[in-house]
């Protein structure tokens, strides 16, 4: 009797092992700025980037991927709950600013439940390498909201404005400060360093790395190994140093014997500025506009055995899906609170009949939503007045009519055809005035809205001596 029961104890352990065994790692590299065409999978003839390519060729490339917003806070909150940015309030604030700045009081909410939370409950290590920018505050950083370890910069590496009061730009680990002003020219290899040991530590295991590089964004650096050695500028020189660093983190996993259950996505937080040799090609509009170079992003996957080599996916999908997807594989529990976000599981591995499950999306600029897409049609919502489409805005500048515009032989959205087609933009407005209700609009509090955690007090990240 003993023996069979020392045997069934045996089999039950032994079918837990295999479970865990079953959870594949995950890796998120996130560009900063990295525009739609800035990839030679994308068009790119200016910069190499023959890793990064190569997830192409060995996995799937998405034509119709999003961010959720055309800036930084906004898009990263995003990725991280699954929800558009205005739902867990960390849409454009009310001070002037697109994102949050050092020494902000707001930021996210932990009652929140990110990714990494959602799988450190199911048993993941959990890393954030880079760039943060969802609040530099103590209670806001990454080892509040489920990361086992954080390294990075706080927010964007263009915040050091001595007059704002903001402090030499700081490099952490955790939540202390080690640098500061860190090098910005070793960040790329340094961030790469962090992903590979910590992958390496964690082989045995199942683990999620979120990788937020802090370029293409202005400044821009290099290392000295890539400074001055593309054919694009500085701008060519950082994205080919994140495609270095992209490559070391593939062979890394083939060294350990891990790659056939890592699911690795590499992608970007919002389009190019157009400047300095960004390219958002063959879209119209850049960085800051809900035009479709602001948030329509390069997307790629690879998963060897399960996503087959070479294929497209033409479906709408967005950084809202990367948290639902996950808890899908990983075997974790969704969140509570609604989110906006759909399991793509099927959309990656190209199961048949896998279609998009958005009816519609939103696109919020600035504390407004802007324009929706709904199939292949998108529709711009009229505005009395709105703000350069990138720039801190000063002055405002004209508004604009609405407009219709089918995006399927129309990238540049050029062509009105609200006249042609009134029931879809009758659509249209009805889709606007639910989205307009629960998430609200401007400054008007929407009933599906939940709160960022605003602190009565803030302080700079300053390196102690």
């Amino acid at each position: 009797m003993k023996l069979v029961l020392i045997l069934f104890f045996s089999l039950l352990c032994g079918v837990g092992i295999a479970q865990e065994r079953d959870q594949p790692n995950l890796i998120v590299i996130f560009c900063d700025d990295l525009g739609y065409g800035d990839l030679g999978c994308y068009g790119s003839e200016k910069n190499r980037t023959p890793n990064v390519d190569q997830l192409a060729k060995a996995g799937i490339k998405f034509t119709d991927f999003y961010s959720s917003s055309p800036v930084c806070t906004p898009s990263r909150s995003s990725l991280m709950t699954g929800c558009y940015a205005r739902r867990v309030g960390m849409h454009e604030d009310y001070t002037g600013h697109w994102v949050l700045i050092p020494r902000s009081r707001r930021g996210l909410n932990p009652e929140e439940v990110t990714i990494a939370e959602a799988l450190q409950s199911a048993g993941y290590a959990t890393a954030c390498i880079g760039k943060w920018h969802l609040g530099d505050q103590p209670e806001h950083l990454p080892t509040q909201h489920g990361f086992d370890f954080y390294f990075g910069i706080p927010y964007s590496n263009d915040m050091q404005s001595k007059r704002r009061g903001d402090p030499p730009l700081p490099l952490v680990k955790q939540r202390t400060v080690i640098e500061a002003p860190v090098d910005q020219s070793t960040l790329t290899k340094r961030y790469t360093e962090a992903a590979i040991a910590f992958i390496t530590e964690n082989k045995s295991k199942p683990f999620f790395v979120y990788l937020p590089h802090t370029f293409p964004h202005l400044p821009l650096f290099a290392s000295p190994d890539f400074l001055g050695k593309s054919a694009n500028g500085r701008y060519g020189d950082s994205i080919e140093e994140i495609d270095w660093s992209t490559g070391q983190i593939l062979a890394s996993l083939d060294r350990l014997g891990i790659a056939d259950n890592t699911l690795v996505i590499f992608t970007s937080d919002n389009g190019s500025n157009g400047r300095n040799g960004g390219s958002n090609q063959p879209l119209s509009g850049m960085k800051g506009s809900t035009m479709e170079g602001g948030m329509r992003v390069p997307m790629l996957a690879k998963w060897p055995g399960r996503i087959k080599p070479g294929t497209v996916c033409n479906e709408l999908a967005t950084t809202m899906d990367l948290l639902p997807t996950f808890c899908k594989l990983a075997g974790a529990k969704m969140p509570e609170q609604k989110i906006d976000g759909f399991d793509i599981t099927n959309l990656l591995l190209g199961n048949d009949g896998a279609k998009s499950e958005y009816e519609s999306f939103l696109y919020y600029r600035r504390r407004q939503l802007q324009a929706i897409r709904m199939g292949d049609w998108k529709y711009h919502l009229p505005l009395k007045a709105i703000h350069p489409n990138w720039t801190t805005p000063k002055t405002e500048a004209p508004g604009r009519p609405a407009k219709l515009v089918n995006l399927k032989d129309d990238l540049g959205e050029l062509n009105d055809v609200s006249q042609a087609n009134p029931d879809v933009v009758a659509t249209m407005q009805v889709i606007a005035r639910k989205a307009i209700e629960e998430l609200g609009n401007d400054s008007n509090q929407g009933t599906e809205q939940r709160s960022a955690l605003t602190l009565e007090l803030s302080a700079p990240m300053v390196l102690k001596k």
